[in-house]
């Protein structure tokens, strides 16, 4: 093809080369003859030989010196009737001209291409004026058209080779420039390379697991399904810059200088597991791959087998407390002690009364009474009192965002307090928003962290664990900042630390 594309190149050159000589000799020849028409008009002693008894006598060899030293084919002067008094054959002296006199004669000057007893020439015609300005005559002076093919023709053969070489430069620099793309994509031909990128495409996007391909400018390369998904991206953004794309997390892992795996950041309030890898070809660095993986499902999904295992051992623990209860009331019977197992009932019959409170306080909100229920449960196995505001009301179902965001600091402060330690709970659902409020009475938040806590991987535990551990605060903000809510960290008056956040009502939960 690149052959074919120079030879039909260097021929429309070639082409237009001849069409451009051509017309630089026609012009040239245009040129010459309209000067030696001019020059033999205006001769004097052209001139005065139309007054003599004899022009043609006078004229005819004057016109025959200038026709061989301007090397024209012909030089022919007439008189006002176009009669000739000089031509290059004298058997036509004194005939009138083949040709239509007219235009000179009349005062203009012609220059073109007529047909007269010599042949097809390239002529021009200028009038020939008396001392006093009349028109007396005519001169003109012309060349064959084939005078002019033949001086094409002899500089044709440079021209073509010239051209030749041209050609011959193309077809080997083709040749060169095959061989070198044919290595650069190991011999495939096109259709083999967009068949293997087809199949690339269909692979990458195929796949159940989120790849994101950066080039050595920062730029998305690559993109596929799994990663619009995770990242929650609409359309494609190849070719956009990283930074415009992908949240910080992902954006500081791929400018990292070396190789990480597993490493757990957010996309929006995605949970995700990612792996970098620098990408290399010939051991040259061009660029950066991630992999993501989902991990929220996966979390999601061991919170609630870890909260089945606490109703479980809950259930377990209430049997056997159960069993001990009837134990002592069986006891106090035999000894005939009524009224001593009367007061036991009494007494332990107010122990669930924790639990009940806190279904009460959220019965509007069956997804609330459950999520407290479970909380409430693990923190009572930890030996944590989880308290129910008196304040909380719950109008209407809180969301799906403030059940986050309420588990979240749940978590963090019960993990915060020590045994016997405190966590009071405020919810508060209606038309215009929610609001959560976590206290307990563990160490609190620095103030010096407390501008910093809830990004990712920022915590203000020790290793014994307190606020901010893993991703909880993060998602807690991510979800704020989404509904535009407001989130203060202040001093708890139970003594540890308040979380106060605010959810406004959004129409969609």
């Amino acid at each position: 093809m690149q052959v074919v594309i120079v030879l039909m190149t260097t021929c429309a050159a070639g082409l237009l080369a001849a069409k451009l000589q051509s017309d630089r000799i026609r012009d040239s020849y245009k040129d010459r003859m309209l000067s030696v028409a001019e020059s033999v008009a205006r001769l004097p002693t052209v001139i005065e030989a139309f007054d003599s008894v004899d022009p043609p006598a006078t004229i005819q060899p004057l016109a025959e010196l200038i026709r061989k030293a301007s090397n024209v084919t012909y030089v022919v002067v007439t008189d006002h009737n176009g009669v000739r008094y000089a031509h290059p054959d004298p058997k036509r002296i004194g005939e009138r001209v083949s040709t239509d006199p007219t235009s000179a004669l009349s005062g203009e000057v012609f220059v073109g291409t007529e047909t007269g007893t010599l042949g097809t020439s390239l002529r021009a015609k200028v009038p020939v004026r008396a001392a006093d300005g009349r028109i007396i005559g005519m001169a003109s002076v012309g060349i064959l058209e084939s005078q002019l093919s033949a001086d094409l023709a002899e500089d044709l053969p440079e021209l073509i080779g010239w051209l030749a070489a041209a050609a011959l430069v193309g077809v080997l620099g083709a040749a060169l420039i095959t061989q070198h793309v044919r290595r650069r994509t190991f011999r495939l031909e096109p259709a083999e390379i967009a068949q293997l990128l087809e199949t690339r495409d269909a692979m990458l996007h195929g796949i159940r697991e989120g790849v994101v391909a950066l080039d050595d400018q920062e730029k998305l390369a690559l993109v596929n399904d799994e990663a619009l998904r995770l990242l929650g991206l609409a359309e494609n953004p190849s070719g956009r810059p990283a930074a415009e794309v992908l949240d910080d997390g992902l954006l500081d892992l791929a400018r990292d200088d070396d190789d990480v795996a597993d490493r757990l950041v957010l996309a929006g309030e995605r949970v995700l597991v990612a792996n970098r890898m620098t990408a290399k070809t010939d051991g040259r660095a061009v660029g950066v791959v991630l992999t993501l993986r989902d991990r929220t499902e996966l979390h999601d999904a061991l919170r609630e087998l870890d909260g089945q295992r606490t109703v479980t051992e809950v259930l377990r623990a209430q049997a056997h407390e159960f069993s001990n209860h009837l134990h002592v009331i069986g006891g106090l019977l035999e000894l005939d002690r009524g009224t001593d197992a009367v007061a036991y009932i009494e007494r332990v019959g107010g122990a669930g009364s924790l639990t009940a409170d806190i279904i009460d306080g959220a019965n509007a909100d069956p997804a609330l009474a459950a999520l407290l229920l479970a909380k409430s449960s693990t923190a009572h196995e930890r030996g944590v009192e989880l308290r129910l505001d008196p304040g909380s009301s719950v109008d209407i179902r809180a969301g799906d965002d403030a059940l986050t965001v309420l588990g979240n600091l749940v978590d963090n402060a019960v993990d915060a307090v020590e045994t016997g330690g405190t966590v009071r709970v405020l919810v508060r659902s209606s038309v215009s928003g929610v609001r959560v409020v976590v206290d307990d009475d563990g160490p609190g938040v620095a103030e010096s962290q407390r501008g910093r806590i809830f990004d990712l991987g920022v915590s203000s535990k020790d290793v014994q664990g307190a606020h901010g551990r893993g991703i909880g605060l993060a998602l807690v903000s991510r979800v704020v900042t989404r509904r535009s809510g407001r989130v203060a960290i202040s001093d708890s008056e139970l003594g540890g630390a308040s979380f106060d956040v605010w959810l406004p009502e959004t129409g969609n939960r």
